[in-house]
């Protein structure tokens, strides 16, 4: 299994990774993202970067983030929009090594912490998660203004 940074070329590719999270998470309906939209945000903005998983030269997952700042610790961490293996991949350990390699990440890069979220209804993720020693923040309420 190899990790690397996505390049623009990758663009559709990210694209479909998240329409096939959105369709895992019943969420495909809220998706307005577009491959256009992508290579903006990703590539000439640099607003976030993304980690491609390839095994025996096929892609089969990725991960999204960027970063935050915390200023209780004050330095950055690493916030995770999107960790995702395709379905036929997942059950093989690939997800806890892409968590891992994202850990490592933060601690090269000496960061504060690593942090995303996770829909309530996904018993499977909670449970991933919890079992890679990660710890719910069930005392902080998430708050939104969309601006669209």
């Amino acid at each position: 299994m190899t990790y690397r940074k996505a390049e623009i070329n990758d663009t559709e590719l990210i694209y479909q990774f998240i329409m096939e999270l959105a369709e895992y998470e019943g969420l495909a309906n809220e998706v307005t993202t577009t491959i256009d939209t992508l290579k903006e945000s990703l590539f000439e903005r640099n607003s976030a970067e993304v980690i491609i998983v390839e095994e025996d030269n096929k892609n089969i997952g990725f991960c999204l983030y960027f970063y935050n700042f915390s200023t209780f610790l004050g330095k950055p961490g690493l916030y995770i929009e999107d960790l995702y293996i395709r379905k036929e991949y997942r059950g093989e350990g690939h997800g806890k090594k892409l968590l891992e390699h994202m850990v490592k990440l933060a601690k090269q890069e000496n960061l504060g912490r690593v942090e995303w979220w996770c829909l309530d209804e996904n018993k499977p993720s909670i449970d991933f998660y919890k079992s890679q020693g990660a710890q719910m923040m069930d005392e902080w309420t998430v708050f939104r203004i969309s601006v669209n």
